[in-house]
């Protein structure tokens, strides 16, 4: 492995760590692109690497805190919840890779993009911008 494969690989991962962190994304938003762009990763290949990093605990960290302070704010983390979402994302995981290796690269990109796209004017309020637009032109 170089120094500059591995000074890759940490940015990368420090990047999608802060992010997770901060905002509670990193695997699929930060860390796939960044390995498909810097590390000249298939798109399989990245989603299957992002997915393996996040079955380690290196979020474990980030997650005590928050649990911490959410319970000293009176906002606790409710752990059944946690629990029932994990259920459901590791077979929501299992599927969806199943999916994802049965469909060609090209269309998965194009899938993966959407994804992002779509949660970019989710997140920005612009959605309810672009329907009116819409609207008005027809």
């Amino acid at each position: 492995m170089t120094t500059q494969l591995i000074i890759t690989a940490l940015l990368i991962g420090l990047s999608a760590g802060v992010l997770s962190g901060l905002v509670g994304v990193g695997g699929g938003i930060i860390m796939v692109p960044a390995l498909i762009f810097f590390m000249n990763y298939t798109q399989h290949q990245a989603q299957g690497t992002s997915l393996a990093v996040l079955t380690l605990p290196v979020v474990i960290l980030a997650s005590l805190y928050y649990y911490q302070q959410c319970q000293k704010l009176g906002t606790p983390i409710d752990l059944k919840i946690v629990g029932l979402l994990a259920g459901g994302f590791i077979i929501g995981g299992f599927f969806g890779s199943k999916i994802a290796l049965a469909i060609n690269q090209d269309m998965l990109k194009k899938i993966f993009a959407m994804v992002l796209f779509y949660t970019a004017l989710k997140m920005m309020g612009w959605d309810a911008t672009i329907v009116r637009w819409v609207k008005g032109v027809f």
